[in-house]
């Protein structure tokens, strides 16, 4: 600045005003600095700025797995809703990780974030409510808040698991499969027990839906689930399998297309988030459709109007419905035995 100062010929202070204040300066005296800071090559130190003021233009996104396009569009409404707001996001990806996971809230603390955005691997995360404490704001995405002040974007899992097992259940299938984990996971359980609700409505019971946990809700885990339904007697078997996510419900797909199972007349199948590699899969797949961008967009405003009207902020805990959409995947009519 002191350089700008100096060939613009005025003081640093009318320097800072330019950058800062530029309507209190003169257009000829402002029109003289900008010309420096152009010839220079000055840019603005805006972290030391925004450090001066509080907290930074910018805000943390946590996910769980950036490898899933779930996670992916739903960066993709986060940043949508921030970047008209002039503000930027730092994406970081705890792989389920709790220890990597409170590395980067470390991280975004020291980077003075506005707030975080976060899918939490642990329901109860006392370093979240820590975060609230030290004036960062903390929106959960994905995820239910249970407490009042906190707000919240998820989707109905409950539902979800309802859609899926209801419309094999309807299609005749009695011995399903359900592939999903970690167990330690809220979408994950949701989704099953809206899976054993259904059941229940249509006259069947929890036996007739076999879980399979993976260790994680990837394509490969997809995999050795489907190779371990396959190891079933034949008359055990399940004729339809349930997956947690598309990733998992893809990797399925993938084993028994290799294994010569025909989809859907051997074995029909559904996934969960309607991600775009769905429909473009070999047999294109039924999935329970999660609005994701909007899911990203919602609380991405939910954090900018916390914080720019904490008075007037009212929390909200948001959720959204799913939808199945049928594919060639799951349309299949057996008749139940």
């Amino acid at each position: 600045m002191r350089d700008v100062a100096s060939q613009a010929g005025v003081s640093v202070g009318t320097v800072s005003n330019v950058l800062n204040r530029p309507d209190i300066v003169a257009a000829s005296t402002r029109n003289r600095v900008l010309a420096a800071i152009n010839d220079l090559g000055f840019v603005p130190n805006d972290a030391a700025r925004q450090l001066r003021r509080g907290r930074g233009r910018t805000l943390g996104l946590v996910v769980l797995d950036v490898a899933n396009p779930f996670f992916t569009d739903v960066a993709k409404g986060v940043e949508d809703a921030t970047g008209a707001a002039g503000m930027a996001v730092i994406f970081c990806n705890s792989d389920g990780d709790p220890a990597k996971e409170s590395r980067y809230l470390d991280l975004l603390e020291e980077q003075r974030v506005q707030g975080v955005l976060i899918t939490p691997v642990d329901d109860a995360n006392e370093r979240l409510v820590r975060l609230r404490e030290r004036g960062v704001l903390v929106i959960l995405l994905d995820r239910r808040s249970t407490r009042p002040d906190v707000c919240s974007v998820a989707v109905d899992d409950r539902l979800g698991g309802e859609l899926a097992i209801r419309h094999l259940a309807e299609a005749g299938h009695r011995r399903i499969a359900f592939v999903g984990g970690p167990w330690r996971l809220e979408q994950v359980r949701d989704r099953y027990h809206g899976g054993l609700h259904a059941l229940r409505e249509a006259g069947l019971t929890e036996e007739h839906l076999r879980r399979f946990e993976t260790p994680s809700p990837t394509v490969a885990a997809g995999r050795d689930a489907a190779s371990r339904i396959l190891g079933l007697p034949r008359s055990a078997r399940a004729t339809a399998v349930f997956c947690a996510n598309d990733l998992l419900a893809l990797g399925v797909l993938q084993e028994l297309t290799r294994q010569q199972v025909r989809v859907p007349e051997d074995i029909a199948l559904v996934g969960y988030d309607d991600i775009d590699f769905a429909a473009a899969a070999a047999v294109p797949l039924s999935s329970v459709r999660q609005p994701r961008q909007r899911l990203g967009q919602t609380a991405a405003l939910l954090m900018l109007d916390e914080s720019n009207n904490p008075d007037g902020h009212r929390h909200q805990q948001v959720i959204f419905e799913p939808e199945l959409v049928v594919r060639e995947s799951s349309q299949f009519t057996r008749t139940p035995n």
